[in-house]
């Protein structure tokens, strides 16, 4: 029977769902954290040992992915605790609703069906409803603790349907003159657009009668609840990969040799080869790094999936370092050559001609274009005895700007 080997436990589940954790909580989670990375280290010592003496070290390899899969969580809790703090944060409790009595009139109509005077201003064209300003930030807020991309990327809420940006692509000429020369006119700067994929997201919840007349269920956070779970699945895809069609642009597809590589005014994303067919090498981030110019390196962050970290676990310097770092304090995230990683399981996994890994300002690079206010339409007759809640959003999204962002591709 294989040994189980030990890892930190205890430290999981710092609080309550939504309570922000004390100091000592959090203490005790980064704490388990490096405990946890020590672990690793060793046993990572130990495979490298068995394989240069002729062994397999598959025993360690097992215990390795054990490891792994604690410092997943424990990472996660951690930077789940700067979220939690940050949230306690904001605003003092017991403040008011913005729009008390249209929340109270939204949440009467979503229980009994009735429109009440106060609710006529949330009235829409096509018979659907505004959810209240408390609603509509409460699924902003929570899409954003889920999804990676939008805790990156600029976020423009806008009124429109769409959006365009205008890109000065320079041309602008000039000269020397003496003081009492002729000026004659100069060349004008040329301007191109560039718009961005968007398009509608739905979810369409339901729930009896029966459970919003006896109180049941909070109507608020259920719906909420519902609405993230739809909305992040389906946006956090379309942030990555998304062709742009119905849909934001992905990230993905502004890399060389991807569907959109030539949308852009500025070019397309610069990719880096790994230096192997299947495989990621320290040198290769590091030259995917200073492919980056120096002004957009300070603001820059890794984008990778879950497995491509444990990749990154392994790598050293030359000096035998590892060059992943946990989180030394809550809200700081983990770390690689020095820079944060943020995950996101919509990244591909390293194989052949994949492209695992982005690098840049997310912030400059990325624009994701928000509509603003979540629609809810009460239907109560499509399926009887159930109350479905056809909730909308519209969301676009592409890239503002591809010399911030670099690309790993994994290739020899």
């Amino acid at each position: 029977m294989a040994k189980h080997y030990p890892v930190p436990r205890g430290v999981m589940a710092v609080r309550a769902e939504g309570a922000a954790p004390t100091n000592a909580e959090v203490k005790a989670l980064v704490e388990g954290v490096q405990a946890a990375f020590a672990q690793f280290k060793a046993e990572h010592t130990k495979q490298l040992e068995e394989v240069k003496a002729g062994r397999s070290g598959a025993d360690q390899e097992a215990k390795l992915k054990e490891i792994n899969g604690a410092l997943d969580a424990l990472q996660k809790e951690v930077e789940d605790a700067h979220t939690k703090i940050a949230a306690g944060q904001m605003g003092s409790p017991g403040a008011g609703l913005r729009d008390k009595e249209y929340t109270e009139s939204f949440n009467a109509h979503m229980r009994k069906g009735d429109v009440q005077a106060a609710l006529n201003k949330g009235t829409a064209e096509d018979g659907g409803f505004l959810t209240p300003v408390e609603w509509d930030r409460t699924i902003t807020d929570k899409l954003r603790e889920e999804s990676p991309m939008r805790e990156l990327a600029q976020i423009q809420p806008t009124s429109k349907a769409g959006w365009t940006k205008l890109f000065n692509m320079g041309g602008t000429g000039s000269g020397w003159v003496g003081e009492t020369d002729q000026r004659p006119e100069t060349d004008t700067p040329t301007l191109k657009s560039l718009g961005f994929g968007h398009g509608e997201i739905y979810a369409n919840p339901a729930a009896t009668q029966q459970m919003l007349d006896d109180g049941e269920i909070n109507i608020e956070a259920w719906l909420a609840s519902e609405v993230q779970a739809e909305f992040a699945e389906q946006e956090g895809l379309a942030f990555i990969s998304g062709d742009g069609v119905k849909k934001p642009a992905g990230i993905l597809t502004y890399v060389e040799g991807g569907t959109n590589a030539a949308k852009h005014p500025f070019g397309a994303i610069p990719v880096t080869n790994s230096g192997a067919a299947a495989d990621i090498g320290s040198d290769a981030v590091l030259d995917l790094i200073y492919g980056l110019p120096k002004k957009y390196r300070q603001n820059a962050r890794f984008l990778t999936n879950n497995l491509t970290i444990a990749k990154l676990r392994k790598l050293k310097d030359g000096q035998g370092n590892y060059l992943w770092q946990p989180s030394a304090q809550a809200g700081q995230p983990a770390t690689f050559h020095g820079y944060g990683l943020a995950e996101d399981e919509n990244m591909p996994d390293v194989a052949a001609n994949a492209l695992p890994i982005m690098f840049g300002d997310f912030k400059r690079g990325y624009l994701i274009i928000d509509r603003m206010g979540v629609r809810v339409l009460r239907d109560p007759f499509t399926k009887k005895p159930y109350v479905l809640f056809y909730t909308t959003k519209r969301v676009g999204g592409g890239v503002q700007n591809p010399e911030c962002l670099r690309a790993l591709k994994v290739a020899a």
